[in-house]
């Protein structure tokens, strides 16, 4: 059993196994059929290719203010559908009571860099 606020450990195979890569994002659109205010999202992750996904980021970030930044994307899930979307990769971010908190590189990187 293990306590929420403990993280159960993982060995570097597991971590290695995330596909944690650095894209640029090419292209924003409104997504008003979401449940919750949420933005189409178009990430260019360089020899991964372009890739889409829909975020709950519109309480934080304008379309203007995504467009150009760089963004740490999971991309070895499975696709998923979300609502009329296909989700192709996961945006990460910290959650905070003003909304999610997107994860961005402190220096450009290539895109389809992985963390490592």
């Amino acid at each position: 059993m293990t306590d929420d606020n403990v993280p159960e450990l993982i060995s570097w195979g597991d971590f290695e196994k995330v596909w944690l890569v650095a894209g640029t994002v090419i292209r924003v659109e409104p997504f008003p059929e979401a449940r919750k205010p949420a933005w189409k999202i178009w990430v260019d992750f360089g020899p991964h290719g372009e890739r889409k996904t829909s975020a709950q980021v519109v309480s934080l970030y304008t379309a203007d203010e995504l467009i150009g930044k760089q963004i740490v994307g999971v991309i070895n899930f499975p696709e998923k559908q979300v609502g009329p979307v296909r989700s192709q990769f996961l945006l990460t971010g910290f959650p905070t009571d003003a909304g999610v908190v997107i994860t961005t590189v402190e220096r450009p990187v290539p895109n389809g860099t992985r963390l490592a």
